[in-house]
Formats: C-alpha cells, sequence, structure tokens
C-alpha cells in the first residue's frame, strides 16, 4: 500500500469525520464516572454516532476476529484495544476511550484519556506527559519532515520522565482506509523514516507505559496490556500536513493546542 496524498475534497471530508470523532470524546465525558460500565459508555457513544450523527462507528466488526463494540475502552494497564464489557469503573480507574468515526466513507480516529474520581499522582503525571508526548510529536508535523524525527521526540519525552514507549503498535495512515500507510511509530531517529509530503493524513497516537515496554494480547485477540501490569497511557490525533505545518483534525474544544500550526522552518 503507498502512501495516499489527499484531495481538497477528500481534506474536506476528513475534517467532518474528524469533527465528528473529537465530538464524541466531548459528548461521553459526563458519563465516565464511578459505578458505569464501559459496556454502558459503548452503548451511549454507538447510539451516538449511529442516530445523532447519522456516521458509522469504524470499531465495530473490524478485522479478525471482528471487533465486537464501536469504541475501545483501554483501563488502567490495558494499552490498546481494549472491549468494552460489565466491568463497573471505580474511583482511581485511567480510561482511554478510542472513537474512530466514518463519515461519506471517511475516517476520522481520535482517543483522550479520562480519570475516574481522583487518580494517584503517578496515574495524573503519566497521562499528563503522554498528551504532551503527542503535542511534541504534533509540533513537528510539516512538509519535508521525517517520521523518526516525530518518533524521536515522543520517544526523548517519555524516557526522560522514566517511562517507556510501546513499540508494537503505532500511528496510521488514514483516509478512506482505517489503516493505511505511512506506519508513524512513536520512537526512532532524527532523519530517518517516510519524508512528509502536504496532503498526507495519518495518526500520532503514542502509547506510553509507566513501568517496562513489553505488552501481550489477552486470549480475546484483542486486549493488549502492560506485561507487568504497569499503568498505561494513550492519547491519539488524526493529523493533516498542510503546505506549512500540520492540521489538527481532530481537536476538541478542551484542548489548549491551535488547531493550525505553522512552521516557521
Amino acid at each position: 500500500m503507498s502512501i495516499t496524498i489527499k484531495t481538497q475534497d477528500e481534506i474536506e471530508k476528513m475534517r467532518v469525520a474528524g469533527k465528528l470523532a473529537s465530538d464524541v470524546l466531548m459528548m461521553i465525558g459526563e458519563h465516565v464516572k464511578k459505578g458505569v460500565t464501559t459496556d454502558e459508555l459503548n452503548r451511549i457513544c454507538h447510539d451516538y454516532i449511529v442516530n445523532v450523527q447519522d456516521a458509522i462507528p469504524a470499531p465495530l466488526n473490524y478485522g479478525y476476529p471482528p471487533f465486537p463494540k464501536s469504541i475501545c475502552t483501554s483501563l488502567n494497564h490495558v494499552i490498546c484495544h481494549g472491549i468494552p464489557a460489565d466491568k463497573k469503573l471505580k474511583d482511581g480507574d485511567i480510561l482511554n476511550i478510542d472513537v474512530t468515526v466514518i463519515k461519506d466513507g471517511y475516517h476520522g480516529d481520535t482517543s483522550k484519556m479520562f480519570v475516574v474520581g481522583k487518580p494517584s499522582i503517578l496515574a495524573e503525571r503519566l497521562i499528563r506527559v503522554t498528551q504532551e508526548c503527542l503535542y511534541k510529536g504534533i509540533k513537528m508535523v510539516r512538509p519535508g519532515m521525517r517520521l523518526g524525527d516525530i518518533g524521536h521526540a515522543i520517544q526523548t519525552h517519555a524516557e526522560n520522565h522514566h517511562y517507556s514507549i510501546v513499540r508494537e503498535y503505532c500511528g496510521h495512515g488514514i483516509g478512506a482506509v482505517f489503516h493505511e500507510d505511512p506506519q508513524v511509530v512513536h520512537y526512532g531517529r532524527p532523519n530517518t523514516g517516510e519524508e512528509l509530503k502536504a496532503g498526507m493524513c495519518f495518526t500520532i497516537e503514542p502509547m506510553v507505559n509507566a513501568g517496562k515496554r513489553y505488552s501481550k494480547i489477552l486470549p480475546d485477540q484483542w486486549t493488549v496490556v502492560t506485561k507487568d501490569r504497569s499503568l498505561s497511557a494513550q492519547w491519539e490525533h488524526t493529523l493533516l500536513v498542510t503546505d506549512t505545518g500540520v492540521e489538527v483534525l481532530t481537536l476538541r474544544d478542551d484542548e489548549d493546542l491551535p488547531r493550525i500550526i505553522n512552521s516557521e522552518a
């Protein structure tokens, strides 16, 4: 699969899908509280995507075995691809909700960390540093930059805080296809990897562990957990490389980040 450069028409559709995905995360926030099950959160998101947004939840029946739910809910030591279930949220839990919406054939993909009640100091710090990793990666996106530069910036920030980067899972190109080239890993060396060009769309979605970087997949063949059961956090945005920098297609109203970042370089 080769990297696709999006047309203006495709970019418009990506903007719409990105906004819808971010709206789901804004909507669900008030429902993330003690005693609620992740399955209930899935139901609320599914109904909102299908009935309010007139869109399609991309994870539902995706892949093999088919993913059984409409969102991913990754709790505490779950790194990614957690399947919503009847487990109730409790005080101090940290939860990543990953939403991908399809509208008019195009995907918007984003995730956010939520906290139930009061988090531990460790959890709070891990969540903050992981979001900083995402933002540092985003701010490097511009034509001529290489993917290794982005990965290096993310890896350096995480490791400076004595955290580790998950290596088996990564960001990805996105458009009419959910997962397309390039693969966007969150570690690497400067001046290596694919060169960015205006019109490329991809996600950056660092997965950062409080302990070691190693992961394992549970028997459901989807849920990925930390091998040492340490906490894990993740944030994700869908991005467009512009002529002068980057546009964050899934930006939420609760973020202190410009939607369009023009680079001086």
